[in-house]
């Protein structure tokens, strides 16, 4: 096939305040152009994006809109009424949009990723005012683009099942993890002064944080020098969060970080004595990927798709049982055997996903659209 020009739709990408996608773009740019394709890719940023999102390379174009993705009712209609013509003008062959939503009037073949479909199934997760909209500009996505990319094998089933779209259309293609997590403790001066378990994500309902406070609770009584860290951004469940800590008294040993950069987040790691991921719904699941690579014994939840995704390598637990999870962090702290066991398993389970494998598979997907 011929050199491609690519467009990536980043117009839905603020800097610190998306999460997970954020590092799954920006991660995904940097081996997109570490496999060295033919191509060349036009990146559309809004107007909080520096030219930093893309890999500074001669495969590489950022094209700034001037949108303001805050606005996100603003983002929304600029995509869909002006970013077709910014296509056409710049001769794009084909578009990927990594954050859900895609220009319905695109003039090329359209590829979209889901991440997950919480939208479907955990809808009371959603302000009842942004509901709608999010069904609605998902549904054109799911029957608009011309090939999908699901994160994770529970993904694509759940968009299949509930978009009725043909499975040829829906391809599997798995999130990578970065180097740096793996061997961290030699590289980063993790904090050892104090002992603490670490939990990394976005502080919203489905991630469990609450019964995970309450399992702390009953775990710190008996075992008080060790602490808990909660790091990720500030989401729905944050106000909640923050006075059942205050209410449970554990003020002075649950920290909650919010959004910190990467290299803070590697420290975090570094110093960490084990890892826990009590989420009751995920579209993929990479911060357990992160635990595994960093060897930190990990307790993960015994849901699709992190059961898949840690492949024996981490204790599962029922997310939903707050006895359960009280147990795991027993366990991930002073079984030793178990505690070795799972810090030699998970960075080979981890090795197996890496972000040039993601890069080639999604470069796959693109090329296939271009050429229907």
């Amino acid at each position: 096939m011929r050199p491609l020009r690519i467009g990536i739709n980043a117009l839905y990408m603020i800097p610190g305040r998306v999460g997970g996608t954020e590092i799954y773009l920006r991660a995904l740019l940097v081996a997109l152009d570490r496999i060295e394709p033919p191509h060349r890719f036009i990146v559309f940023v809004n107007a909080e994006t520096g030219d930093d999102l893309a890999p500074r390379s001669e495969r590489f174009e950022v094209i700034h809109t001037g949108v303001r993705a805050t606005n996100r009712p603003w983002r929304l209609a600029w995509e869909q009424l002006v970013l077709p013509f910014k296509l056409r003008q710049q001769r794009v062959d084909v578009v990927m949009n990594p954050g859900f939503t895609m220009p319905v009037l695109a003039p090329c073949p359209t590829v979209t990723v889901f991440h997950d479909l919480q939208h479907q199934r955990h809808p009371e997760y959603f302000r009842w005012f942004d509901l709608p909209f999010w069904r609605a500009f998902l549904y054109a996505s799911a029957h608009r683009s011309s090939l999908i990319i699901a994160v994770s094998e529970a993904t694509r089933q759940d968009f299949i099942a509930h978009y009725k779209i043909d499975p040829s259309r829906v391809r599997r293609v798995h999130h990578g993890v970065e180097p740096e997590f793996f061997g961290i403790r030699d590289r980063y001066p993790g904090d050892r002064r104090q002992r603490y378990i670490l939990t990394v994500s976005t502080l919203h309902p489905h991630k469990n944080f609450r019964r995970l406070l309450l399992a702390y609770a009953d775990y710190a009584e008996q075992r008080k020098d060790v602490n808990l860290v909660i790091a990720g951004l500030r989401g729905f469940d944050s106000d909640q969060i923050d006075r059942l800590i205050t209410e449970l008294r554990l003020s002075e040993k649950v920290r909650c970080t919010g959004w910190i950069p990467r290299e803070e987040l590697y420290a975090l790691f570094a110093g960490a004595e084990a890892f826990i991921y009590p989420t009751t719904f995920e579209g993929f699941g990479m911060t357990l990927l992160e635990g595994l690579a960093a060897g930190l014994p990990v307790a993960c939840s015994g849901i699709e798709p992190l059961r898949t995704l840690a492949g024996g390598a981490a204790l599962l637990f029922d997310p939903h049982s707050t006895e359960e999870i009280t147990s795991a962090l027993i366990r991930i702290t002073e079984d030793t055997m178990l505690r070795r066991d799972l810090s030699d398993a998970g960075p080979r389970r981890a090795r197996e996903f890496n972000w040039d494998k993601a890069a080639r598979l999604t470069l796959k997907v693109l090329t296939d659209a271009a050429g229907s």
